[in-house]
């Protein structure tokens, strides 16, 4: 059974930074994509950005480009996410997501971390 864990959540000003961790743990394929995903109180979840392990190809939402960057380091199966110049409408439940592509129905979820964002 896949296992992630997000870390690196938590408070900031407007236009700080932070970096979420996903640890991804029994990964059940060799090449696999990890999508982050955010959840604000009274919203659908969205997609934020996605990398694949296979080639490091990477997909982010407009509203972070130039902001967010997502990397990854396969040896350690661990992703990134790098948020900068944060935003109050930043403020989510941020979740990492596995599953064998980026435009998959990701089967495999970790617990979230909270980002708050204040003005």
């Amino acid at each position: 059974q896949v296992q992630l864990v997000e870390s690196g959540g938590g408070s900031v000003e407007t236009g700080a930074s932070l970096t979420l961790t996903c640890t991804v743990s029994r990964p059940t394929f060799t090449n696999y994509a990890i999508g982050w995903f955010r959840q604000a109180p009274g919203k659908e979840r969205e997609g934020v950005s996605c990398i694949t392990t296979s080639d490091g190809m990477k997909w982010s939402t407009d509203s972070v480009k130039g902001r967010f960057n997502i990397s990854g380091d396969n040896a350690k199966n661990i992703v990134y996410l790098q948020m900068n110049n944060l935003k109050p409408e930043d403020t989510a439940v941020y979740f990492c997501a596995a599953d064998v592509n980026c435009v998959a129905t990701f089967r495999y979820w970790g617990q979230g971390t909270q980002v708050t964002v204040s003005s």
